[in-house]
């Protein structure tokens, strides 16, 4: 018998407004093996600023069988040393350096979760100039 997997509410569609209606990004949809997987770039330096991933709940070491949906964001590191860990806030699953996934499930009130995606979106931003 299969085994079903329940996937639980999540603010991806919220998400996914916010930064088309902010900064006017598209989910890109990369890879074929993974349709739900919405990166997020910036239009003038194509970096990635966030990724939508659904993932199963034992992937992230959390208790479960289902599949949640997370938000990678690049965050600076003195602000990676003092959210990551908490309640939903992850190291970032794939993802190196001082990256964080934030779970989507409700766990991070959307306004903490908008504000970091803000962060990230302005740290992988074209560097200013030295003059």
């Amino acid at each position: 018998m299969k085994k079903t997997i329940k996937k639980q509410s999540s603010y991806r569609d919220e998400i996914l407004r916010y930064a088309m209606d902010k900064y006017g990004t598209r989910p890109e949809y990369l890879w074929a093996r993974w349709p739900n997987y919405a990166i997020l770039r910036r239009t003038d330096n194509k970096k990635w600023y966030g990724a939508i991933l659904d993932v199963p709940r034992e992937r992230l070491g959390l208790a479960g069988t289902d599949v949640v949906d997370v938000l990678n964001v690049k965050c600076d590191a003195g602000l990676y040393a003092f959210i990551n860990g908490e309640s939903g806030i992850l190291r970032g699953y794939h993802m190196g350096g001082t990256w964080v996934s934030v779970l989507l499930d409700g766990t991070v009130a959307r306004e903490q979760i908008f504000a970091l995606l803000d962060a990230s979106y302005k740290l992988v931003g074209p560097r200013k100039k030295v003059q």
